[in-house]
């Protein structure tokens, strides 16, 4: 079958096992991962399977470390009570009116330096906590409010992968495209969380069971008083440790490379090496703060790890649907047909990079192929305005419309509790909103500020 034909019988087999027979996400998105082998003209029968488990153990290997020990670590925050202590600061420093933009800064800063899905694990029980103490309101809105932050920085801003290549595809000066990514993320997050304020109050979605601590657990956690919890800094140490590790591997290896220092980092600064140590510091204030042993921290670590086993098997399963789709030749036949259409290459940057979202679930596949698609095009025929601009307007594109072969969909909507229609509903579009609002200022950026 043509790949166009295939993607489309791949969306209607997804959403009608997961929706309409309610057959678990896992299992949906692997049977569906299979019938687009079975359907394509580029894959062998023989190999359908292989590739599928390949796929799969490709996503597994790239996030299972990274969300098994960022599990520990939000586990430890909860049972430690340095979640509610953190929760607390940030609702004393911004009052309970606005405690949700607490959530919303916290994910712009954290998902510079690291991916955007292992944040939401740290902060969603920051945000269930805070709910909470809210008396159960706007829960949506606290839980929306770390993507509304998080993803604006994870696609517009180095060193996360996707604006990290396309920078160096399209020989961009990366300290602008950061100063850019920075200021358009800005307005970015303030419109998907306007979103998230108006959607919240219109589902009026109470805080449900999901991962992690029950709600038994944390209204007990959340009515403790404040003599009992760990002191804040204390309690911020897991959450920055792996933030000043990968940053400063970043720093390190950008003005430092090639000296002992930059080697060392190299190491040190490893995602899943800052968040091994991370995990263990956060084991060490849970053991710290309840008098614990080491043995005893065997129970909790044993309930994270189980949590986080089931994140991780629906992450890759999503990860196995995107990769099979790439492999149908989906990607290439949606590049190929809009560059063909002849159209401005700010709408073609955002219109290719949507498309190929949609396809394969991957915003940094997305971003990555488009710029190595735009390259060419930009040294052939010089631009009007700076090409930082595309960059931005891919990430637009590359945000729009995640649905359920996105890894990140998969990471909110099981730890938020949500059914999968009401996880469309806002997490689907308030990544839309978002998608548009950095469209809209790139484009009015290449009007007013041409040259930056």
């Amino acid at each position: 079958m043509h790949p166009l034909i295939v993607l489309l019988i791949a969306t209607i087999a997804v959403f009608l096992l997961i929706i309409r027979f309610k057959i678990n996400a896992f299992v949906a998105l692997i049977l569906s991962a299979i019938l687009i082998g079975i359907l394509s003209r580029n894959i062998p029968l023989a190999s359908v399977i292989p590739e599928v488990t390949s796929r799969f153990g490709d996503v597994v290997g790239r996030i299972g470390v990274a969300i098994a020990m960022a599990a520990l670590i939000g586990h430890s925050l909860m049972e430690s009570g340095a979640a509610d202590r953190i929760t607390r600061q940030f609702i004393r420093w911004l009052g309970e009116k606005y405690s949700s933009l607490s959530m919303l800064v916290s994910g712009y800063v954290l998902s510079i330096p690291v991916f955007h899905d292992t944040v939401f694990y740290l902060l969603i029980p920051l945000a269930r906590a805070m709910t909470i103490r809210n008396g159960g309101k706007r829960y949506v809105l606290n839980a929306l409010s770390i993507g509304a932050g998080g993803v604006a920085t994870h696609l517009f801003v180095p060193p996360t992968p996707g604006p990290l290549a396309m920078a160096a595809t399209m020989n961009l000066d990366i300290g602008l495209v950061m100063i850019v990514g920075l200021t358009i993320g800005i307005p970015s997050s303030l419109a998907a969380w306007l979103y998230a304020v108006w959607i919240d109050r219109k589902l009026n979605i109470p805080m449900r069971e999901a991962p992690g601590a029950s709600l038994a657990e944390l209204e007990e956690i959340a009515n403790r008083p404040e003599s009992e919890l760990p002191g804040f800094f204390v309690s911020m140490l897991p959450i920055a440790l792996p933030v000043l590790l990968i940053t400063g591997n970043t720093v390190a290896n950008t003005f430092f490379s090639g000296t002992a220092f930059a080697q060392q980092m190299v190491f040190w600064g490893n995602a899943n090496v800052a968040l091994i140590l991370s995990a263990a510091c956060g084991l060490w204030v849970l053991a710290r703060h309840k008098n614990m042993g080491l043995r005893d921290l065997a129970k909790p670590a044993e309930k994270a790890i189980k949590d986080a086993g089931l994140i991780i098997m629906i992450t890759a399963g999503g990860g196995a649907f995107g990769g099979m789709l790439v492999a149908a030749g989906v990607a290439d036949s949606l590049s190929q047909g809009a560059s063909d259409m002849g159209i401005s290459y700010l709408f073609l940057a955002f219109g290719v990079a949507m498309m190929l979202r949609v396809a394969q679930g991957s915003a940094t596949v997305a971003m990555i192929t488009v710029s190595q698609m735009l390259a060419p095009l930009i040294t052939q025929s010089p631009l009007p305005y700076h090409p930082v601009y595309l960059l931005i307007a891919t990430g637009g594109g590359a945000i729009m419309a995640g649905w359920m072969n996105d890894s990140g969909f998969w990471v909110y909507k099981t730890m938020t509790g949500l059914t999968e229609m009401e996880a469309l509903k806002t997490k689907s579009v308030s990544l839309s909103v978002m998608g548009l609002t950095a469209f809209l200022f790139a484009w009015l950026g290449s009007i007013f500020f041409p040259m930056v």
